[in-house]
Formats: C-alpha cells, structure tokens, sequence
C-alpha cells in the first residue's frame, strides 16, 4: 500500500458514537455584560451595577438592562463579580434544623427579597449545636457578603463578632449591637392566656425549649407574667430539643404537673404531646387543653386541630434580607424589628374537666 494510499484510509467510528453535525467544533459563548450592555444601549459599567446594587441606578434602566440579560440567557458568575466589586452576590442563611417547618417560611420569605435583588441565598443547618453553628458560619463568611442566623444558639459575643467580619442579621433572638427581627410575642400570647382563663383555667403547664434558646426563655417568661395577672398557676416542663420525639418525652411530665392547660414552646413539642397522650387514652381537648406556637404547616391537619399562636415567619425572612441590604447599602444601624403574633384558634382548647 502506498504511503498515499494509507493516508485515505478510514477508521469506522465505535458503535454507539454520535455523528458529528456540522456545528460540533463551535460553542456558544456565554454572555458577558458587555453583551447586555450593548443591548440595552448602556455602559458596561451600569449594567454591573444594575447586577450587583440595583438600587444604585433608576428603574427604567434596571428594567431595560435585566430584560436584556433575560433574553441573553445571562448567568452571573459570583466569582467574577466579586473581583471588581468584593461582592460575591450570596447571602448565607443557617437554621436550626431544615427539617423544622417553621423554618420554611423564614427560607421563603429571604429567598423572595434575595432573588428581587439578583442575590443567590445559601441554606445550611447547625442541628441545635452552637459549635457547629459557629464554624458553619465561619465557613460561610468567605463566600458571602452577609449572615441571618434564624434562632442562634451562639453566645452574644460570638454573634458580635461575626458581625465585625461581614454584616449579620438574627432572627428570633435578641442580641446587643446586632440587627435582630423578633417577632412581638404579646399579642398572640396574650390572646391565647386570656382564652385559657375564660375558659376556667387555673393551672398552666409551659413545655420549654432548648435550654440556649433565647426566645424559649422569652416566651417562658411573659407567660409567667400574663398567667400571674389572671390568677394561673404556672409550671415549666423541659424538654431536651424543639421536635415531637422532645414532645412525646414530655408528655409524662405534664400529666405529673396537674395543669389541665399547655403551651409548647413549639407546635413540634405540641403535636409530639398530643400523639403520646392520645396514645395512653388521654382526650383532648375534654381532659387537657393544648396550645402551640408558630402555626407551622400540618399544625391543622392534627386530631384534634391544633390551636397555635402564628409568627411572622415569612416577613422575618424578608426583613432581615432588607437589613443586610441596608448595610451593604452603609445606610443601617442596629435596630429590633417587632412584628405581631396572632391567636389561631382550632379545636384543641376546651374548658378544664370538673372536680369531684
């Protein structure tokens, strides 16, 4: 065979390889902001702002700019754009337990006002352990531009000095010179304590939460102060974590306190008490009243329904997203943000059983 000859030759292709097309060789290359900028007829460096800090800019442009990127198919390289502006375009959020349904709507409520302002939201969980909580959040710190720390278990110190580092926002907890969205427990929890006593009840059993959690020991608290008000006898209950394993455990303990009415710190702790209790033959609510907090989906699909005190979590999720913004706007100082609880009666209250 010549040397011409053995140059023709053909190799047949494996089975099952695809036939190249005639744009194999070519990719498309990804949108760059010079791309929209020259779409929305507007400088490179305004459509960066529009990306990274819309409300630098008016809203006909950011408009204009952002309809350019959609049809585009532009997609942000955080990396990139935190060369040029130290911001990474994320925000960090770490809860408790992503298990936990009240969470879902504190994720919610940040992931919608992250998303208006073109910002990726990171979720993680500590599982009730402030170690772990305080090296995910220096692990975060990096690659975010702020932190909500939704129900902390972090000392005020530790808290404080995250936020020397990047700006940090707490959720469901209180801590000096730090931004923090607490709900305003006394409207609902005043409402729920005055519907115990019209109802004839004298003798109240408080199933708390975790022993660090600030809003457990809040609720606590000014449940002591508005039972005393109205003549009720108040006992606390521990329990070891805010979930129905925590709430079945307890059950034994709140029939030993005598208390013909309960208030969970949770609506976890209050379905895991009525599952046990219902399970021993105990009915509710003709043999105790139970109460719950935070109205988290499933609390009305209990036998009976639950009747729970609903925070806000969506608009805490949404307000504390606001207030990163505002920081990194430099336009923010430490401020509480009160937001209303309200009574949401079900079926799961009745007058206490009559005495011999």
């Amino acid at each position: 065979m010549s040397t011409s000859d053995a140059s023709a030759e053909t190799v047949a292709p494996e089975p099952g390889t695809p036939e190249p097309t005639a744009g194999a060789a070519k990719t498309k290359r990804a949108a760059t902001i010079y791309d929209i900028a020259q779409l929305a007829g507007v400088n490179p460096s305004t459509v960066s702002r529009a990306l990274s800090r819309p409300g630098r800019i008016n809203e006909k442009t950011a408009q204009k700019i952002h309809d350019a990127a959609k049809q585009l198919n532009y997609v942000a390289n955080p990396a990139a754009r935190a060369l040029p502006t130290g911001r990474t375009g994320t925000l960090g959020l770490i809860v408790a337990d992503i298990t936990n349904p009240m969470f879902f709507d504190v994720v919610r409520g940040a992931e919608r006002e992250a998303a208006e302002r073109n910002y990726t939201l990171v979720l993680a969980e500590f599982k009730e352990s402030a170690e772990m909580e305080l090296l995910t959040a220096r692990r975060l710190m990096p690659s975010v531009d702020g932190l909500i720390l939704a129900t902390s278990r972090l000392l005020p110190d530790d808290v404080r000095a995250l936020g020397q580092e990047k700006p940090v926002v707490v959720i469901n907890r209180q801590v000096d010179d730090v931004d923090s969205i607490v709900a305003d427990i006394d409207p609902g929890l005043t409402a729920a304590i005055d519907h115990l006593a019209e109802l004839g009840h004298r003798r109240l059993a408080f199933v708390s939460g975790p022993g660090r959690s600030w809003m457990s020991r809040h609720r606590w608290s000014r449940t002591r102060e508005l039972c005393a008000e109205r003549g009720i006898e108040t006992v606390r209950v521990p329990s070891t974590q805010p979930d129905m394993a925590a709430g079945r455990a307890a059950a034994t303990a709140v029939l030993e306190t005598g208390a013909t009415a309960v208030l969970a710190y949770n609506d976890l702790l209050a379905i895991g008490i009525m599952l046990e209790l219902r399970s021993r033959g105990v009915e509710m609510p003709t043999q105790l009243s139970l109460i719950g907090f935070d109205d988290i989906f499933g609390s009305d699909f209990t036998t009976p329904a639950l009747t729970s005190i609903r925070s806000p979590h969506i608009a805490s999720g949404s307000y504390a997203v606001q207030t990163l913004f505002a920081h990194l706007g430099g336009t923010a100082v430490p401020t509480i943000t009160d937001l209303a609880t309200t009574l949401i009666m079900r079926e799961s209250t009745a007058p206490p059983p009559a005495t011999d």
